[in-house]
C-alpha cells in the first residue's frame, strides 16, 4: 500500500483530525488516511503499534498513532545505547587489553605474578591474545616464576541481561558477558565458538566436528551422521560446556554455527595459555580466575581496539547484542566506577536528560533490547532521532545505521535485502529489531521532495509471521520516501 498524494488544506486536516479522533493525530501531514489504512492491515488485529513520524529539520509531528504507549523496542534499543556511548565515552574510546606484572625480570625468567586483565574489549580475536603472548616473548622472557592471573574484574560477573531467555542461552546473541572474551570471528560474536560439522559422502557415517578458536576447553557429544533431511542440530547443557550434536547433514556439505559458552572467562585462559605455549613461555604457578590486578604493576603489553566510531558499524549493521552489553557496562564504569549493566542504564539516562528527553517515560534494563523488560515508545525514540541528528558524533552514527537494499554486508546490514528496487533503497537509514511476536523499524529517511524525515515503527504481540509486519513496515517506509508535499 502506498500514499496517496499528501492533501494541503487546512481544512481537510482537520476533518481528518476529527475523523480520527484519539487513534491518530496528523500535524502538517497529507496522508493520515493512508497510514491509517496501513495500520489496519489484519495482520496487525490484535496487536499493539506505536508509530510516530516527524520532520527532521523542525521536529514537528507529521503523524502520531499511540505515540506514547511503551512497547518492547527489540534492538531498537540500541538506538539508545550507541548514542549514548558515543557522548559518554566518545567517538575515538578504544577498548583495551593488556598484559601486566608485578615482578622483577632476571633474565629470561619474570619473577612475580603475570595478569592478562580485560576492560571488555568485544571485538578482541584468538589472533590478538597470541600476538600479546608474542610481545612477551620479544621482551625476553621464557618462563615466569608466579602465578598466571585472568582478571575480567573491569566488569561484574553478572554474565546474562536482566530476564533475558533461557531459549536463548546457547546461542551466539544471548551469550554470556566478559570484561576478558574472545570472538571467533570478525563479526565480534564474542562470547562464542564457531563449530563446523562436516558430513562425509557415505550416508550413515558421523560428522567430523571442527571447533575455533581450537580449544579442549570444550566437550562433544556427536551423534550427528551424514544423512537426508534437515534435522542436524546442537545443544550445549546448561552449566558445561558440553556440545551435543545430533541429527542429519546431507553428504558431502557442512553446517556451521555458533554457540556461546559456558564462562568466556575460562575460555580465554584457555586459549592464552595455549598462546604462551606456542611462544615458549612455561608458568610455573597457578591458574587464578577473576583476580584484580594489583595497582602497582608494569605494562608489558597491550591490545587495543579499533575506535567507537568503527566498531558501531558491525554493532549496528548486524545488530550484536554482546558488543552492546559491553558497550553499557563500559558506561557505568565510565561515570559511576562500576561495570554493571545498572550504572551503564543510568549513564544513558544521563545523556537522554542533556538532550531534554524524559526518561520517566520509559524502561532500560539492559543494552542490547534482548529482554522483554525494556519498554519504549515511538516519541521517545523520535526524540533520539532527532537529538542524535545534531551531535558532532551524528555522521559516523548515521553511516553506521542499516541502509536499504544495499546488499553490501557491512552496508545495508539488516536492512540489505529488504526495499531493493523501491524509493527507500539506498535512503533509508534504520535500525530494524526482532523478537516473538515484537518488530521494529526506527530511522531516517527522505522524502520526494528532498525533506528528511525520522520515523518509529513499534510493534507488539502480534501472532501472524514477523515475516507479515516486516513487510507492512517496508510499506510504511516506502509510503514516506513517495510522499510529496
Amino acid at each position: 500500500m502506498h500514499f496517496a498524494k499528501w492533501f494541503h488544506t487546512s481544512a481537510l486536516l482537520v476533518g481528518l483530525s476529527l475523523l480520527l479522533g484519539g487513534c491518530a493525530s496528523v500535524s502538517q501531514m497529507s496522508t493520515p488516511a493512508a497510514l491509517d489504512k496501513l495500520l489496519s492491515d489484519p495482520a496487525l488485529h490484535g496487536a499493539t503499534v506505536s508509530l510516530m513520524v516527524r520532520d527532521a529539520r523542525t521536529g514537528s509531528t507529521l503523524y502520531q498513532h499511540n505515540p506514547r504507549t511503551r512497547l518492547v523496542p527489540a534492538s531498537n534499543l540500541k538506538l539508545l545505547t550507541t548514542a549514548a556511548a558515543m557522548d559518554v565515552l566518545g567517538p575515538q574510546y578504544r577498548f583495551s587489553t593488556q598484559l601486566l606484572s608485578n615482578g622483577i625480570r632476571q633474565g629470561d625468567r619474570l619473577t612475580g605474578n603475570l595478569y592478562l586483565r580485560g576492560l571488555g574489549d568485544p571485538s578482541i580475536q584468538f589472533a590478538d591474545y597470541q600476538a600479546l603472548a608474542a610481545q612477551l616473548a620479544s621482551q625476553g622472557v621464557r618462563q615466569v616464576q608466579g602465578d598466571l592471573v585472568f582478571d575480567d574484574t573491569w566488569f561484574d560477573a553478572e554474565r546474562l541481561g536482566v530476564d533475558w531467555s533461557h531459549d536463548d542461552e546457547t546461542t551466539y546473541y544471548g551469550a554470556q558477558i566478559s570484561a576478558l572474551t574472545v570472538s571467533p570471528n570478525t563479526d565480534f560474536d564474542a562470547g562464542s565458538v564457531l563449530v563446523t560439522a562436516k558430513a562425509p559422502l557415505r550416508a550413515g557415517s558421523p560428522v567430523s566436528v571442527d571447533i575455533f578458536p581450537s580449544t579442549d576447553y570444550l566437550q562433544l557429544s556427536n551423534r550427528a551422521v551424514s544423512g537426508p533431511g534437515n534435522s542436524y542440530g546442537i545443544n550445549r547443557r546448561h552449566g558445561t560446556n558440553l556440545l551435543q550434536l545430533s541429527g542429519a547433514v546431507a553428504p558431502g556439505r557442512q553446517s556451521q554455527q555458533l554457540v556461546s559458552v559456558w564462562e568466556p572467562t575460562q575460555l580465554v585462559a584457555n586459549l592464552f595459555e595455549q598462546a604462551l605455549a606456542q611462544q615458549g613461555i612455561m608458568v610455573l604457578g597457578r591458574r587464578v580466575m577473576g583476580g584484580a590486578s594489583p595497582a602497582a604493576v608494569t605494562v608489558l603489553a597491550e591490545h587495543q581496539s579499533a575506535p567507537l566510531q568503527e566498531l558501531i558499524v558491525p554493532l549496528l549493521k548486524l545488530s550484536n547484542n554482546n558488543m552492546s552489553e559491553a558497550l553499557l557496562k563500559a558506561m557505568g564504569r565510565q561515570t559511576a566506577n562500576r561495570g554493571t549493566a545498572a550504572a551503564g542504564v543510568v549513564a544513558v539516562g544521563g545523556f537522554l536528560k542533556r538532550q531534554g528527553m524524559d526518561t520517566a517515560a520509559l524502561n532500560q534494563v539492559d543494552g542490547s533490547g534482548l529482554s522483554r523488560r525494556n519498554l519504549v515508545s515511538s516519541q521517545a525514540l523520535t526524540d533520539l532521532l532527532l537529538a542524535a541528528s545534531k551531535q558532532p558524533w551524528f555522521n559516523a552514527w548515521y553511516n553506521a545505521l542499516p541502509i536499504a537494499g544495499n546488499t553490501d554486508r557491512m552496508t545495508g546490514g539488516s536492512l540489505g535485502h529488504r526495499l531493493r528496487a523501491t524509493p527507500a533503497q539506498n535512503n533509508l537509514h534504520a535500525k530494524t529489531g526482532s523478537m516473538g511476536g515484537v518488530s521494529s523499524l526506527s530511522g531516517y529517511i527522505t522524502d520526494a521532495q528532498g525533506r528528511k524525515l525520522v520515523f518509529s515503527m513499534l510493534t507488539n504481540n502480534y501472532v501472524v509471521a514477523g515475516a507479515q509486519v516486516k513487510a507492512l513496515e517496508d510499506r510504511v517506509a516506502v509510503s514516506l520516501s513517495r510522499s510529496e508535499d
